[in-house]
């Protein structure tokens, strides 16, 4: 009797802790998810903190994937400079009439220095450069869209890491009711008030509690060392206990449309700009694929002194000049093939972008499906399961007080309450992690490798040399 009076009285003690743990209350407070700036890292309740800010600026600053996109950038812009240039001009000597013969060489011996240059014409070095442009276009729109995915990975992460935080909260809470309950019942025990069942009873749900703590706690330190690692600070894992972060998983999470995320996402999609410019850089490939049969011109101009023996005026031929000029006709190689490769090139262009716009279409579908579905979830918990669960186990420890229920119905009902909490959080994370692939035009893969502008680098003779890839990402 009096061991079902301690625990009961243990347990009328916890409701109010448990409920206060989980965010279980008659009226749900709206509070934002990042808290207001502070300094980056402060002291709270001996441990470190950090808000959503901080970790953006850590990404931004440090993640060496937006390095790597910067740098396809400046390569593309180097690509365009040079594809503009002129050809050098070329530099020669020519010795003619050097003769063996010591009698005859003063005769006919001539030194020559001549320069020649090739003309590019029908505009080809500008269209060369419209490709350059276009290459650029793609390697912005992968840097705005590498971006996007290192911002989007440490928001989902960071909504990981407040609902790794909160089961720790849950689970160490949970595991001080059971420790006091064990406590409890050893002590009746000893005085002969109880039995050993009893005892057994709690010393099997506080080693269950000790299990989930220490599963919450290594989730906890796994995706901080992930956080880390995406955010490129080491130092995020050198403090004696792992960062706390700023703000609550209860906020309450916005309202999307699908109608309205697709025209957005249509509109300012990286992915579809990239594409976009691919349709453009193929038909300035085309053009120029068009213009490579039209000769290109050389001239080439000489100057020198000849010892020719001019008969006509009866002395040396002496100073004198010449100009060459010509033309490759395209009889044979109207560059017919690259012509055809080139509008096939474009055709696969503009494919390419229309199936990037249906990718983007199903994958809107399913991300906000999921978004609807864990938005449903988690307001299913916080309006009907919860409360029930909570006045289940509050009903069974009312009966426990009147001896009308036995102690191990009291804990299943708990159980179930930690439980329904536990898939409570998961499901909010869940919701915020949605959303934020939906806002984030769906990009993830916070580390994944960006891949540079596509094509080729035109030469000042017009000839095409592949440009160097990197490995494209997966999505």
């Amino acid at each position: 009797m009096k061991f079902k009076r301690a625990v009961a009285s243990l347990f009328a003690g916890a409701i109010a802790t448990i409920c206060a743990a989980t965010g279980v209350e008659a009226q749900h407070q709206d509070h934002t998810t990042q808290t207001q700036n502070t300094s980056n890292i402060t002291a709270a309740a001996g441990q470190a903190t950090l808000n959503l800010e901080d970790l953006e600026r850590m990404a931004l600053a440090n993640n060496p994937t937006l390095a790597q996109a910067e740098a396809a950038i400046r390569a593309a812009e180097g690509r365009r400079k040079q594809a503009g240039l002129w050809p050098n001009p070329i530099v020669g000597y020519e010795g003619d009439g050097i003769a063996v013969n010591d009698l005859v060489r003063d005769f006919r011996i001539g030194h020559y220095l001549w320069v020649e240059q090739s003309i590019v014409g029908f505009g080809k070095l500008g269209k060369s450069k419209r490709i350059a442009e276009q290459e650029k276009v793609q390697s912005i729109s992968e840097a705005e869209a590498q971006r996007l995915r290192a911002l989007n990975a440490v928001r989902m992460l960071y909504y990981e890491v407040l609902g790794a935080q909160t089961m720790v909260d849950l689970r160490k809470r949970l595991l001080n009711l059971t420790r006091e309950a064990v406590g409890i019942s050893e002590e009746l025990f000893n005085v002969g008030q109880a039995d050993r069942p009893d005892v057994l009873s709690t010393e099997v749900e506080s080693q269950r509690a000790e299990i989930d703590l220490m599963r919450a706690e290594n989730d906890l330190a796994r995706v901080w060392r992930v956080m880390a690692a995406v955010v490129n600070n080491p130092q995020l894992n050198a403090f004696p206990k792992p960062a706390r972060l700023a703000g609550s998983i209860e906020a309450e999470a916005p309202e999307l449309d699908q109608d309205d995320l697709l025209a957005a996402l249509m509109r300012e999609s990286p992915e579809i700009k990239a594409a976009m410019a691919g349709v453009a850089r193929a038909k300035a490939v085309v053009a120029r694929a068009k213009a490579e049969p039209r000769p290109d011109m050389f001239v080439r101009a000489w100057v020198g002194h000849s010892n020719d023996f001019a008969e006509f005026f009866g002395g040396v031929t002496g100073w004198e000049t010449r100009v060459e000029a010509g033309v490759r006709i395209p009889i044979f190689n109207r560059n017919q093939g690259n012509v055809a490769a080139a509008k096939a090139e474009l055709t696969s262009a503009e494919n390419e972008l229309q199936r990037v716009e249906l990718a983007l279409r199903a994958r809107l579908a399913d991300a906000f499906n999921n978004y609807v579905n864990s938005l449903g979830v988690a307001a299913r918990y916080h309006r009907e399961i919860l409360p029930r669960a909570q006045k289940a186990y509050e009903m069974y420890l009312s009966k426990f007080r009147q001896m009308a229920a036995a102690y191990p119905q009291a804990l299943i009902a708990q159980r179930t309450l930690f439980q329904a909490q536990t898939e409570y959080v998961t499901a909010l994370v869940d919701v915020w992690q949605n959303v934020v692939r939906l806002r984030g035009m769906l990009l993830m893969g916070g580390l994944d490798a960006p891949s540079s502008a596509p094509g080729a680098v035109l030469e000042n003779t017009g000839r095409a040399v592949s440009s160097p890839l990197l490995f494209p990402n997966d999505q």
